[in-house]
């Protein structure tokens, strides 16, 4: 059975509002010569040592006239404009959970490619189970996005066992996506380090060094679940022109150049989603003014939605931070400042 897809203006609004803000950088395609290494070791393919990468924003397009982009999108999505290009070309886009985020963001791919010839994105996800769930999405609407734009994306899981992939992502001038969970290049194990590692298997390159020079667009799913001080700088090393972030509980902190926004609320009452339900999580006998809680993830599944949260925990030796998945009802022995939020969800 093939499945039937139905085209969301909210999603072409989302891809659109990415788009703008580039708008009149020309269509562009620009290749290089990769570099081929050393060493004996050769790949089971015949590699092809031309690559394609994706175009700088020409200077014509400075800092001020994509600001200005920005801000003409924000007000026509109802967005409080921002006052400066926070994180460069990092740009926040929030979809509520169930209304379709992973087909919004192959489109935005599309629509990258169709406008200014972009072709090379890598999609940061948190865990092996998003980027299983991601990769899957990507074959199911395959054939759906090749009928609209009559082509179709090369995507792979990163592999560090599979190092050809890399020079076919160099070297292919059709839209190549490479997926990766964060714990690829920000563990501390020996496969997380072989992307930074001259490898022989590789011609005495660093897989790293191939995939930089195609000036990749950065896509991050869930970054308030991928983001720490040291995956930060970690991204950096993929050199990224763009970084675009999907999410529906973006941190607060976090938040830059938001282009355009689908809340639950929005979401219901577009009907994308059935219902929300908001729970009430408290916490009596305390002051409430040196708290927090920070709402990490919210967990659907058959039974009751559970929530993961983190929170100041008193001690001996003072406060820290802990992390709990909470229920419908939690109690705990341990002492902890007031707690007092919203927790949103969409069900469907």
């Amino acid at each position: 059975m093939k499945l039937q897809f139905k085209h969301q203006k909210f999603q072409a609004d989302a891809a659109k509002a990415v788009v703008d803000v580039f708008a009149g950088q020309p269509y562009l395609t620009t290749n290089y010569r990769i570099d081929n290494g050393s060493g004996i070791y050769q790949t089971d393919m015949e590699t092809s040592f031309t690559g394609w990468r994706n175009e700088h924003i020409v200077p014509e397009l400075n800092d001020s006239i994509i600001l200005e982009h920005l801000q003409k999108i924000q007000r026509t999505n109802q967005i409080e404009p921002s006052k400066q290009l926070e994180g460069h070309y990092n740009l926040t886009i929030e979809m509520e959970t169930g209304v379709g985020k992973t087909y919004t963001y192959i489109k935005t791919m599309y629509e990258l490619n169709k406008h200014y010839g972009w072709s090379k994105f890598i999609v940061v996800v948190p865990s092996v189970a998003i980027r299983e769930g991601v990769y899957k999405s990507f074959e199911v609407t395959q054939d759906h996005f090749a009928e609209e734009y009559g082509k179709k994306i090369r995507f792979f899981i990163y592999n560090s066992a599979q190092l050809t992939e890399i020079d076919r992502f160099a070297s292919d001038s059709s839209i190549n996506v490479m997926i990766i969970n964060s714990q690829a290049f920000n563990a501390k194990g020996k496969d997380a380090r072989r992307i930074y590692m001259k490898l022989d298997e590789f011609r005495s390159r660093r897989p790293i060094d191939i995939i930089a020079k195609t000036n990749p667009i950065l896509i991050i799913d869930e970054p308030q679940s991928v983001e720490g001080k040291q995956t930060k700088e970690r991204m950096k090393e993929f050199n990224p022109m763009i970084t675009l972030r999907y999410s529906a509980t973006h941190r607060a902190d976090s938040i830059y150049n938001m282009v355009y926004r689908l809340d639950a609320m929005e979401a219901y009452n577009k009907r994308l989603v059935k219902k929300i339900v908001v729970k009430g999580i408290t916490e009596s006998g305390s002051t409430a003014t040196d708290g927090f809680v920070y709402l990490e993830s919210i967990n659907l599944s058959k039974a009751d939605p559970t929530a993961t949260i983190q929170f100041d925990c008193k001690g001996k030796s003072g406060l820290r931070k802990v992390t709990r998945t909470v229920g419908l009802k939690f109690t705990t022995s341990m002492t902890t400042p007031a707690i007092w939020t919203n927790i949103r969800m969409a069900m469907w």
